[in-house]
């Protein structure tokens, strides 16, 4: 590569050579003009020698232009800041005023400066950089700084972070153990033919009656109101919102038992349906929920109108956007094809004349919007607030995810705030050795920090609110992520600040009371996971993967597994026990093109020593059931052993990670995966499958029972 293009590179954070995480590892040189687009992307041109100088001369320049940078991240102990001024002004009066954010309240506090060797020459003007100290501490969180040289006064925002990321108390106390479930897959009598928060309610119920204390949940974010069938919970159109297909319509407080009437028998099919059909229960909900809508805004002086408003103010910019966006989305999607990229000029800027005339016209539909947030946020808390009543020590662990669709409000609302023509990915690996096109938008770095990672800030919070742990999806998008041009396939990794999102994810943790765990499958850099540690961000740990010999030998036994982890047999983008067992996935993916036959015959020969590796894991852990013990070697799949769940969910929970979850899938015999992960619904229908046991007669389901018992034997 072009030395100078490469200096750029370097530069801007943009990975010019990478290996992957497959099982031979191959090395990867990004092509020059992948280099060069993303530069472009990032503000620096790179078309030709000349453009490279010229931004890397800008580039330089920068951060000597503006005395302090917008927002400095800095742990507690380590308090200090940078600071540019003319070289003829460092013996001057220097003062530092420091204000929380929230309070108001100033902190007096003491400093050192110290000036450094660094200086830069702009026109006749030479420039030094100091390097402030506070000498004494500030507790946790976000702080107006005001620097004074002489008498000018510069201003940035000091976001304090503890050492590491909070830890609920049960952790340190001992093992704790719960549930990893899909909440739209959850069957009972009384819903609408998909899971929804009174079935979370009750669900937590039912959690207090078998001792678990963890609920991990699906991302629960609202998607295309336009495109119900869209139902990728990691593709959303806010992470900041709920999906209102969750709501309850039964439990709105405007809803007359009369309103189902007409649609009884329709209710009564798609509850029973095998697999989830959104695009008839998100419009038949929709529905009465417009009626539901009508009778509350027929009385503006209610009780209810009053915290509709306080919230709707509450929530103020955001949530006007979103309820914007879906009104204007569900008007040009009836006449333009292609999502708000391909609407007229005027609509894809949300601040013009344009958007604000169609936002007078459409106020009430605008209203609608909001209103269902305000019932999903309403419903949400009544749920999450069941788990203090029953006493769960962690309560809900909620999922965030790794990015956002690109046809999203938060896209819409916000475009210049992510990397333009790009998606976000991942690169081959030994599960995808073609690699992943996501198509999710990923923050511009630059940008981000510009905005003193307000945007990011506020998306944590989202997330944590109710939550005793948050996983964060594909958490090396913490350091970098794969990003590829809209018009290729070939990608390369995108650097962020990894220091600074490490300790804003930190102080959201402390003052949320929040659990971490970071998702790390795929190819994680060397040193990342001990860096996590560090900061007290838990690990994910599944069986499959908890192997010797890059997944070629033994199973690890129990007392080999990370202490800090949440483990689980599986994932929802993984076979469940049974399927597993049987090698259906197998088949699955040949019969879908997605192997080979060649690569399907290794398989089957793969999983049968898997097997077998199985079966002696959990002979020698003795983890069987003693009135139900290994009968057979079942090598080559003739039967399924009796037993092997309860099995496995010992040996599982034996473990020495600190959380253990247990998959309803794996409990109640499910054959089929909830998600194939690089398939559409046109191939396999990911996000559908529904469990095949009731709410309500779950606690009496034998395999539940035993394998409940014999998780509570071992944690």
């Amino acid at each position: 590569m072009e030395e100078m293009l490469q200096k750029l590179a370097d530069k801007l954070g943009i990975v010019t050579k990478f290996s992957d995480a497959g099982m031979s590892k191959k090395d990867y040189e990004i092509s020059e003009g992948v280099i060069r687009f993303i530069a472009e992307r990032l503000g620096y041109k790179a078309g030709n020698r000349g453009e490279v100088e010229k931004s890397l001369a800008d580039f330089d320049k920068r951060r000597w232009q503006q005395t302090l940078e917008n927002i400095y991240v800095v742990e507690q102990g380590k308090l200090h800041f940078d600071a540019v001024i003319p070289a003829d002004q460092a013996q001057s009066f220097f003062a530092l005023q420091i204000e929380n954010k929230d309070t108001g309240i100033r902190s007096d506090v003491t400093f050192d400066v110290h000036p450094t060797d660094e200086t830069y020459t702009i026109g006749k003007t030479v420039y030094v950089k100091l390097l402030v100290a506070v000498t004494g501490d500030l507790p946790v969180g976000y702080y107006n700084l005001t620097f004074k040289v002489g008498d000018k006064s510069y201003k940035s925002t000091l976001a304090v972070a503890p050492r590491c990321c909070y830890e609920n108390q049960a952790l340190k106390d001992g093992k704790i153990w719960g549930y990893a479930l899909q909440l739209y897959s959850l069957r009972s009598e009384r819903n609408w033919g998909v899971g929804d928060f009174t079935d979370l309610a009750d669900f937590i119920k039912v959690c207090s009656h078998s001792g678990a204390d963890i609920i991990g949940l699906n991302p629960l974010n609202v998607l295309v109101h336009t495109y119900p069938e869209e139902a990728s919970p990691y593709c959303s159109i806010s992470r900041l919102y709920l999906n209102p297909i969750y709501i309850d319509i039964e439990a709105v407080p405007e809803f007359k038992p009369e309103d189902k009437n007409d649609i009884n028998d329709k209710i009564t099919e798609l509850r029973n349906s095998e697999l989830i059909q959104y695009g008839e229960v998100y419009p038949l909900k929709i529905a009465v929920l417009e009626k539901l809508y009508g009778r509350f805004m027929a009385d503006l002086h209610s009780e209810r109108q009053q915290a509709f408003r306080a919230y709707v103010e509450a929530e103020g910019e955001d949530l006007h956007k979103l309820a914007l966006f879906q009104t204007l989305y569900d008007i040009k999607s009836t006449y333009i094809w292609g999502g708000w990229r391909a609407w007229e000029d005027e609509f894809q800027n949300p601040y013009s004349p344009a958007v604000r005339k169609f936002a007078e016209e459409y106020a009430d539909r605008i209203r609608f919007f909001k209103y269902l947030q305000f019932e999903a946020d309403r419903q949400f808390n009544l749920a999450s607030n069941k788990v203090k009543e029953y006493g769960l020590k962690v309560g809900l662990y909620r999922d965030l995810a790794v990015g956002v669709g690109k046809d999203s409000a938060e896209l819409w609302s916000d475009y210049d705030l992510f990397i333009k023509d790009v998606g976000a990915g991942a690169p081959p690996d030994a599960f995808f050795p073609a690699g992943q096109k996501w198509c999710l938008g990923a923050f511009n770095p630059y940008v981000l920090k510009e905005r003193c990672y307000e945007p990011f800030i506020k998306i944590l919070r989202a997330n944590m609110r109710s939550a005793g742990a948050l996983r964060i999806d594909h958490v090396m998008g913490l350091m970098r992520l794969y990003v590829i041009p809209d018009n290729g396939e070939e990608g390369t990794y995108m650097m962020y600040n990894f220091k600074d999102m490490l300790n804003i994810v930190a102080i959201e943790s402390y003052r949320n009371q929040c659990q971490i765990v970071g998702e790390s499958i795929g190819n994680v850099p060397e040193g990342f996971l001990e860096t996590l540690a560090e900061k007290n961000i838990f690990a994910l740990s599944v069986l499959w993967a908890e192997r010797k010999d890059a997944g070629w030998g033994d199973f690890n036994s129990p007392s080999e597994y990370p202490v800090a982890a949440f483990t689980s047999v599986g994932t929802h983008d993984m076979a469940p026990l049974r399927m597993w067992w049987f090698g259906y996935d197998i088949e699955v993916m040949a019969s879908l093109g997605l192997m080979s036959e060649d690569d399907k015959n290794g398989a089957y020969h793969k999983r049968e020593l898997d097997r077998w590796k199985l079966l002696s894991a959990l002979d020698n852990n003795g983890c069987w059931p003693e009135d139900n013990l290994r009968k057979d070697n079942y090598i080559y799949g003739q039967a399924y052993p009796e037993g092997i769940e309860e099995a496995v969910h010992r040996f599982a929970a034996r473990t020495a990670s600190k959380v253990f979850l247990a998959q309803l899938e794996d409990i109640l015999h499910v054959e089929k995966l909830q998600n194939l992960p690089g398939t559409d619904r046109d191939k396999h229908p990911n996000w559908r499958r529904k469990l095949p046991v009731s709410l309500e007669r779950l606690e009496s389901d034998i395999a539940y029972i035993r394998n409940i018992n014999a998780i509570r034997r071992e944690r």
